[in-house]
């Protein structure tokens, strides 16, 4: 379906027609959500922890299916030599650098993709940002929000 967009007031807009409105359950007063390239109804309460445990290590599930152990190592070593300079440094990023250093690929591996607590709370602070492309973790995260 095409939109025409219109001036409404000093802004510029569209109108959803209702059936489109309805079909998605979004009443006047309702929102929706502006993202990358498409509009579409607002999820509503967000991911529940356990949603965004899961979308978090399914980020680090694909960084460790493109780049090998030396590269996650090399990248995000670089990321905290940075931060840690720049002054931003949390504790998360001590443990982080204890495994880039001092743990086989294993042990890296098993922190990257665990589903214990411990690999849970430390993908909060990931230092492995940046491997993979903006549109990579965009889709990623499109594919998240259902």
């Amino acid at each position: 379906m095409k939109l025409t967009v219109r001036r409404i007031g000093n802004s510029l807009g569209v109108i959803v027609p209702k059936p489109v409105l309805d079909a998605w359950g979004v009443a006047e007063g309702g929102h929706l959500e502006l993202i990358d390239r498409a509009i579409r109804p607002n999820r509503g309460g967000g991911f529940s922890q356990q949603e965004l445990d899961e979308h978090k290590r399914r980020l680090a599930a694909a960084v460790v299916a493109r780049f090998t152990a030396p590269h996650i190592r090399a990248h995000s070593l670089g990321n905290l030599h940075r931060w840690k300079a720049s002054g931003v440094w949390v504790s998360a990023y001590d443990e982080w650098q204890r495994y880039l250093e001092h743990s086989d690929d294993g042990g890296l591996f098993g922190v990257l993709l665990g589903r214990d607590e411990r690999s849970n709370r430390l993908r909060q602070s990931p230092p492995y940002v940046g491997l993979l492309s903006r549109d990579e973790v965009t889709r990623l995260n499109e594919e998240a929000a259902g």
